[in-house]
């Protein structure tokens, strides 16, 4: 908990920049603050931490507190126009010495757990998306509803495949996901994998384009990582 309250704590100063009119002092809500929604109700620690973790929510300083002295804040919704600005203003995640921009991707064969088989040294043409995680990383767990957000806008779109290459087994995976759904295709074992490429922060997210190069890279979780990958795939897509 210590870990993940340091983590929201770091993104929130990131964001905080972005957010108008508010003092930096202002912007620190954490599990022992108030957080009301604009229809005024009480959203609970896990529940407003991924609202606003999602890039489509903000929070400011009501400047008060409750009966029992707790500092109150409020949860409002951006707008595209306004998530968008974010983006732009915010710095661009690190990029991943394993994956440079630029850099030629050799690729790999896979078989997810569901069967499947992938044959990324044969996927020109189509756009790649790797996310490198296990069970017991926290921002690898954070970031799943919102990959899995993502990955929904693109239902419709055929050339991208989406891979979660995970260090744990199969049936560690399977039972987390009982839990815990994730719709990237989940590669288990990949330690290997993670190990061919000197993986060593996770998550780790790649985008392959479709001559077969990396478009993107990251590590770690940033406020606005998915922003971007999602950003790096759209370019891609509109790269003939």
């Amino acid at each position: 908990m210590k870990k993940l309250s340091l983590l929201l704590t770091i993104i929130l100063f990131t964001i905080s920049g972005y957010s108008q009119n508010q003092s930096l002092q202002n912007l620190q809500p954490n599990e022992k603050s108030v957080v009301k929604g604009e229809d005024g109700k009480i959203y609970a620690y896990d529940e407003w931490k991924l609202m606003w973790f999602s890039g489509k929510y903000s929070v400011k300083s009501l400047n008060t507190n409750d009966n029992k002295g707790k500092p109150e804040f409020l949860l409002y919704k951006l707008t595209t126009e306004q998530t968008q600005a974010m983006l732009a203003s915010m710095p661009k995640p690190k990029e991943s010495l394993a994956f440079p921009a630029g850099k030629k991707f050799d690729g790999f064969k896979v078989t997810d757990l569901n069967g499947n088989q992938f044959n990324l040294e044969e996927a020109k043409g189509k756009i790649i998306v790797l996310n490198f995680w296990f069970i017991n990383c926290p921002p690898c767990k954070i970031e799943i509803p919102f990959l899995n957000e993502m990955i929904d806008s693109y239902k419709n779109t055929k050339d991208i495949i989406f891979l979660a290459i995970a260090l744990d087994d199969s049936v560690r995976l399977q039972e987390f996901l009982k839990n815990n759904p994730y719709k990237y295709s989940i590669i288990a074992n990949g330690r290997p994998i993670s190990n061919q490429y000197s993986i060593n922060s996770y998550p780790t997210h790649v985008v392959i384009d479709k001559g077969g190069k990396v478009k993107f890279s990251t590590y770690g979780l940033a406020a606005n990582t998915v922003l971007w990958i999602k950003k790096s795939i759209d370019e891609s897509l509109s790269t003939k």
